[in-house]
């Protein structure tokens, strides 16, 4: 064969591959669509014969007749406990129009076990913009990313967490305390140098560009950027595609003092003045440690701070109970501060 017919059959073989991948994709929206509908369909007319009672005294009795019944006739899939899940489904998304077919039933299934409203219209908002495996939707949902988000938001900001996802409009946004950071190779309470931490960071960076929220690419670490004689060098940086910005981070063990507040704003001062463009907004800056020192931080930055975060990394996904102590802990020590 020749090179010229080499290239034809190159070039019809990718416009093939792009016809078989779209055709397939498109197979399976509809079959998930068809599927999602048909479990909404039958969760409904269990309902329906419950006369709208979920707590119906015969209510398990109609799931094991229909059972017997419906797995005689079309074999598993059928069994009590997967009905009462389709029930449980209709029951949670009583409209119709509310179920998205860019979801799967795997995602619907840890979805409905999500009591709170709220929390479920995050994770599902979230799920869809940013495109979520169910592996990833319950790695959110277990390192509690709803809840580190809502730590100083008010009602205003909370409903739209609850509508819209995550909205990224500045730095605050999208900073949570603590990041969580299990998928690192590090473990509690072991010894370990930043550059090890860094390490690991870049080994895992799609779980940290996840950890991080949307809109993240990777620029690279250890950066160099040089001031006359002196170069100094950012452990991370990033770029926001959604902020159009910059983010910079630098990595701590132990509390976050002045100094270090102090070489991120000359970090982010370099970042604005030689290498953003004039379209792009400001950069933003994250020290990342141990414990969080955020009473240094509020004194040694300005009231109107905007570009400068401080928070705190774990190596363990928090339980309830810790997230709630260490909630109380910033309240208290916010009202001592403003008192």
């Amino acid at each position: 064969m020749n090179e010229k017919l080499n290239n034809q059959v190159d070039s019809a073989f990718d416009d093939i591959r792009e016809l078989v991948i779209n055709c397939r994709n498109k197979v399976y929206s509809v079959v998930n669509t068809e599927m999602l509908h048909l479990y909404w369909n039958i969760g409904y007319m269990i309902m329906k014969i419950q006369n709208g009672d979920e707590r119906a005294s015969y209510g398990d009795m109609i799931l094991e007749i229909l059972s017997k019944k419906l797995t005689s006739e079309f074999g598993k899939g059928f069994s009590s406990r997967n009905l009462r899940t389709m029930r449980k489904f209709y029951l949670t998304y009583p409209i119709w129009k509310t179920v998205s077919s860019k979801l799967s039933w795997s995602h619907y299934l840890e979805l409905i076990k999500i009591p709170e409203k709220n929390k479920r219209g995050f994770y599902l908002a979230e799920s869809i913009q940013s495109n979520w495996s169910v592996r990833e939707l319950q790695r959110q949902i277990s390192s509690l990313f709803y809840e580190r988000l809502l730590v100083a938001k008010d009602k205003k900001k909370i409903r739209e967490l609850a509508s819209k996802g995550q909205v990224l409009k500045d730095g605050r946004d999208f900073v949570k305390d603590p990041f969580v950071l299990e998928f690192l190779d590090i473990k509690e309470n072991t010894d370990y140098l930043e550059r090890d931490l860094e390490k690991n960071i870049l080994k895992h960076l799609k779980e940290f560009l996840l950890e991080l929220g949307k809109g993240f690419s990777y620029v690279g670490n250890q950066v160099r950027l040089t001031l006359e004689e002196d170069h100094f060098y950012p452990d991370l940086v990033f770029y926001n595609r959604i902020l159009k910005c910059f983010v910079i981070i630098d990595l701590k063990i132990g509390k976050v003092g002045y100094k270090e507040i102090g070489q991120m704003q000359m970090y982010i001062n370099y970042y604005d003045r030689e290498i953003k463009s004039d379209e792009e907004n400001a950069t933003i800056g994250i020290l990342l440690g141990t414990t969080a020192n955020k009473t240094v931080v509020k004194y040694t930055l300005p009231k109107d701070n905007k570009t400068i975060f401080s928070s705190t990394y774990k190596f363990h996904i928090p339980t309830e109970e810790e997230f709630i102590i260490e909630i109380e802990r910033e309240k208290a020590i916010f009202n001592s501060q403003e008192g």
